[in-house]
């Protein structure tokens, strides 16, 4: 999951001899790494050009990325070409229900598995 510019020479080249016997893993290794410098460019007008890749080299792995990409298409272009994010905002909602679950007694995992695991 890093840059390959920054794996140790052994895992480099392990890494290469794996792609090599596997080309489906390579072309799912290129798309990853595609999407990954898409994401970090904020290049989000090459999003239907990295979807019609992905159809193109039968991968069939990332078929339900590229569909649920489409569903919500110009959500998707737009998270990819701006630089602002809600994660730090989503992390204190995050934080805030789970203090107010603790607040009124919900915050027990049997509690959960009550509703959740054991429900009809």
């Amino acid at each position: 999951m890093t840059r390959p510019e920054r794996l140790a020479a052994v895992d480099a080249a392990e890494l290469e001899e794996i792609r090599t016997a596997c080309s489906h893993l390579d072309a799912a290794a290129r798309r990853v790494h595609d999407f990954a410098e898409m994401l970090h460019d904020l290049r989000g007008d090459q999003l239907p050009d990295w979807m019609d890749r992905v159809l193109a080299d039968d991968l069939p792995a990332l078929y339900s990325l590229v569909s649920g990409l489409r569903r919500d298409f110009d959500a998707v272009t737009a998270g990819l070409s701006t630089p602002w994010s809600s994660g730090q905002v989503e992390g204190h909602v995050t934080r805030v229900e789970l203090l107010e679950r603790m607040a009124y007694g919900r915050a027990d995992l049997d509690l959960l598995r009550q509703r959740v695991l054991l429900a009809p």
